[in-house]
């Protein structure tokens, strides 16, 4: 029946949407200011609602009929389900590829939802997203740059590289370089984005509502509105220029202590617009790369330490969120300042790249959810479901929003034990967390509802920092957690120190400040004796 019924609400969608447009087109071309462009918008609603109709229909009922009659739990219907999943994602990945745009935003977003998809989705996309994009023609950017800056690439640098090194589901980028001979990296918007980015929005919305009508559980209206709003912002380079200079800025005045260790591009103003936006070229390593960090002479680990307390000031000091930090927007480079150890190691420097995604946190969210990590860290019960609470998780669903910020289940989470969040990385673990997220996937969707945009992205952003963890340490390590325990206690501390003026609040805020060195020293040795365990254990 449901089948049948997204089958016929495909089928009913395109015909409507066809005829809609084809109907109130001649008006809409005639009134418009730009007529070529109102024509190509008008053309590619149905076509990309069409597309996306008929792979929805087609995926629905691949599962229906390939599962049909098997019994759940059994060791065919574990098989199947892999087989329906990676056809699926392929499908997904194909109709991405074909719309570009919004779609291919979507298919990075889908490769970071480990606690929501299958895995054959998450990995599909994962591979595929990030550095396998849709590629503009030279032609198409010598004509943007035109447009933009008024001369070609040939007029306006010394050298300019045709081919890209990278392209995003938004852009490409260029090597390039300037008159008086800086080395500078490119970043061009893809011809199509402006064009078609209402339509993207449009089918999307359309589909995402319509199957919300026929599946309630299946509820991602929040991921259009958030893709609604962020979007203008990403196809606004000069924005993404400022957010990256207030990235630095932020670390500079508010975590000097690391300030020295994060960086990100110089801008050339006076080669940047809307849609063109020239950088410092960067060399490093790609943060999952962890051959060639080595070859730096950078050990993974103290990367993956670095990643996690840079985020971590941001989230819980900052309040100004870097929120698409997957591998691809992560290089790493040995500290200019630094010098090599007697054993040849250097210190690492974080670069951080594509600066078109930030949230603010309010100074009511950002304390909160800094007092939730804290309580998540140190397994304090009560804190978490009072801060989850105020997040917006509700009494009844504040341990599942534990667990997907910390890929545990609820008794793990409250576990006294020390390495508690851990996860090793086992099949085990992982089919656990695919069988939670199955399980309540009515639940899941409804907790996404009821949070905060920002706070979905802050659980984008922990999930793109978790894949990252597990590339450089292969599991998530006891390292990174104490890291976050610190700031986002240190977070937690400051906030009280501007809210209480009295002199008794005073002393109850030093005497956190003790209770938290106390239990940051006893996280310490814990993790010196598990690194002595590990060691011994490798040598026998």
């Amino acid at each position: 029946m449901a089948t049948r019924s997204l089958w016929r609400t495909g089928r009913n969608l395109a015909v409507f949407s066809a005829t809609v447009c084809g109907g109130s087109a001649a008006a809409a071309v005639a009134t418009s200011e730009d007529p070529a462009k109102t024509l190509k918008l008008l053309t590619a609603v149905p076509i990309r609602l069409f597309r996306d109709s008929v792979t929805a229909a087609s995926i629905v009922f691949d599962y229906e009929y390939s599962l049909w009659g098997l019994r759940e739990g059994s060791v065919e219907i574990s098989k199947v389900k892999h087989e329906v999943h990676l056809r699926s994602a392929r499908k997904l990945q194909e109709l991405c590829f074909r719309n570009g745009g919004i779609y291919i935003k979507l298919g990075q977003h889908i490769g970071q939802l480990e606690y929501l998809v299958p895995q054959e989705y998450v990995q599909i996309m994962r591979e595929s997203m990030l550095n396998k994009c849709p590629v503009s023609s030279y032609d198409q950017v010598s004509e943007v740059i035109k447009k933009e800056l008024g001369e070609t690439p040939d007029k306006l640098f010394s050298e300019f590289d045709p081919a890209p090194i990278a392209s995003a589901s938004l852009a490409q980028v260029h090597v390039a370089r300037t008159h008086d001979g800086q080395k500078v990296a490119v970043k061009v918007q893809h011809t199509h984005m402006t064009d078609t980015a209402a339509a993207d929005h449009a089918t999307v919305d359309l589909i995402v509502k319509t199957i919300h009508h026929f599946f309630p559980a299946f509820d991602y209206r929040w991921l259009v509105d958030e893709i609604h709003e962020s979007l203008p912002k990403e196809l606004d380079f000069l924005v993404e220029g400022k957010n990256s200079e207030k990235c630095l800025d932020n670390f500079r005045k508010l975590s000097p202590h690391i300030a020295d260790y994060v960086y990100a591009p110089k801008v050339y103003w006076n080669l940047s617009t809307s849609k063109l936006l020239t950088m410092e070229f960067m060399d490093g390593a790609q943060i999952n790369d962890v051959k060639n960090i080595r070859r730096l002479g950078i050990q993974p680990n103290e990367v993956a330490k670095l990643v996690s307390q840079a985020f971590a000031e941001m989230m819980f000091k900052h309040g100004f969120v870097h929120c698409d930090p997957h591998a691809a927007n992560l290089l790493v480079r040995p500290w200019p300042s630094s010098k090599k150890s007697i054993l040849g190691k250097r210190k690492p420097q974080l670069i951080l790249l594509d600066h078109g995604l930030y949230k603010d946190l309010d100074f009511y969210t950002r304390t909160n959810y800094a007092a939730l990590w804290k309580a998540l860290i140190f397994a304090d019960a009560k804190a978490i479901k009072e801060n989850s609470v105020k997040l917006g998780a509700g009494e009844d669903l504040y341990a599942l929003f534990a667990g997907i910020l910390t890929m545990k289940p609820w008794n793990r989470v409250v576990d006294p034990a020390v390495d508690h969040l851990v996860i090793q990385g086992a099949d085990g673990d992982r089919s656990e967390l695919q069988m939670y997220a199955s399980q309540y996937f009515p639940q899941i969707s409804e907790l996404l509802r009821r949070l905060p945009r920002v706070i979905l992205l802050m659980l984008k952003t922990n999930d793109c920092l978790r894949a990252v963890n597990n590339s450089l340490v292969q599991e998530s390590s006891l390292q990174t957690f104490f890291v976050v325990g610190k700031v986002s206690s240190e977070a937690v501390i400051e906030a009280k120190l501007l809210q209480r003026k009295s002199l008794l609040c005073w002393l109850n805020v030093w005497l956190d400040e003790m209770l938290l060195e106390a239990r940051l020293f006893g996280m310490q040795i814990a993790l010196w004796l598990l690194q002595l365990r590990k060691a011994l254990s490798w040598g026998n």
